[in-house]
């Protein structure tokens, strides 16, 4: 039993070293199936995301949503922790490491404790090793407790400066397609702008965000469940009105860049395709059609009122529907995995972007304080 004991507890620590290694100082390249921190992803997001979908859709189950992100951090960070100070507390029991304890014989709660005081470097000193293999193991634990205390200390930083910058290009994006953002307001607000030679160099740094985000999810893949601010915002939202955009260009927009909007789609194409197989879910057919022609319709008539011009006829329309099949089925697994809601095309009505809100309703358009000019719309 204690050689047993000894063997299993090497194997625990070696288990949740490699397992941290993977995660923190090897991203990106894993993609074994069986990985503790997999394992742990796909047994705790599941229930959590039954429980989410039980409520009604709104800023309550966003909120709860958002909670699972960080705690799921913290919780798996928690468990490499406690796996480590198992593994060598059952190591130093298998070998019957000696220890004086204070309450004389040393029992596996006495190791459990030895353990935890060395991988924290606590050095407490009430329980003392007494040969030099107990003294070897405290040492190689307590240099394990602060390689792997340094590791996550480094590993956070990273992590939050890959979710800003992602969330400051979301935001940017609410002034450029809207709240929800959509493709139709997207190429409406360059074309009422007179703005449409903007297209290239917004493409190119969606384009650039497109891998970006791909790098990020793809190391760290919990950068996946963190939520942006607003209920109609998200890094999968975004992407996909980059998607769809860029479709629509592809088919033919007068004066729209193509080759731009192939290298943003190839791109943008690229991260859904490769998200979706890191979370092993399959692409899949959205339950319900983004794009019916009624709305298909209705967008090219709200384009060619600012003198936008899509292209249309039946070869047009099965070119659109071709470049849609590329990566819908993804995007629509990824909401279906993640929870999040998808863009559609088109808006209906006159919705105010959140730039325009307060916590008190929209921007008011009447009745300024005195000397204010009041708001309209050429102000912006």
């Amino acid at each position: 039993m204690s050689a047993l004991g000894a063997i299993g507890g090497v194997a625990l620590i070696l288990v949740v070293l490699w397992d941290a290694f993977e995660a923190i100082v090897l991203p990106r390249r894993v993609t074994r199936r069986l990985r503790l921190a997999r394992v742990f992803y796909r047994s705790t997001w599941i229930p959590w995301s039954a429980v989410a979908r039980g409520m009604r859709r709104g800023n309550r189950r966003e909120a709860f949503l958002s909670f699972y992100g960080p705690l799921s951090l913290i919780m798996l960070i928690s468990i490499w922790a406690l796996g480590l100070v198992l593994g060598f507390a059952i190591l130093q029991w298998g070998l019957h490491a000696s220890m004086k304890a204070p309450e004389g014989t040393a029992t596996f709660l006495t190791y459990l404790y030895m353990s935890g005081t060395s991988l924290f470097t606590l050095g407490l000193g009430d329980v003392i090793p007494q040969t030099g293999l107990a003294r070897t193991l405290t040492v190689a634990e307590a240099g394990t407790g602060f390689a792997f205390l340094a590791m996550v200390m480094g590993y956070l930083p990273v992590l939050y400066q890959s979710f800003s910058r992602r969330e400051v290009s979301i935001s940017l994006l609410d002034t450029r397609a809207g709240s929800p953002p959509t493709a139709a307001e997207l190429l409406r607000r360059h074309g009422e702008g007179q703005a449409l030679a903007d297209l290239p160099q917004f493409l190119r740094e969606w384009e650039r965000w497109s891998a970006e985000l791909l790098e990020s999810h793809l190391s760290f893949p919990v950068l996946a469940y963190y939520r942006s601010q607003h209920n109609n915002q998200s890094w999968l939202a975004a992407l996909t009105t980059i998607l769809d955009a860029s479709a629509l260009i592809i088919v033919g927009v007068e004066g729209a860049p193509r080759r731009h909007a192939h290298l943003a789609f190839a791109m943008a194409r690229h991260a859904v395709a490769d998200l979706a197989l890191m979370f092993r879910d399959g692409p899949r057919r959205p339950a319900h059609e983004r794009l019916p022609s009624e709305d298909l319709s209705r967008l090219r008539q709200t384009l060619v009122a600012v003198g936008v011009k899509l292209r249309d006829g039946e070869a047009a329309d099965r070119r659109l529907a071709a470049l849609r099949d590329m990566y819908e089925p993804y995007i629509d697994s990824l909401a279906e995995y993640l929870c999040m809601e998808l863009p559609p095309w088109i808006v209906a009505g006159d919705a105010a972007d959140y730039w325009q809100r307060t916590a008190w309703g929209r921007i008011a358009r009447s009745a300024p304080p005195p000397g204010v000019q009041p708001y309209t719309d050429d102000h912006f």
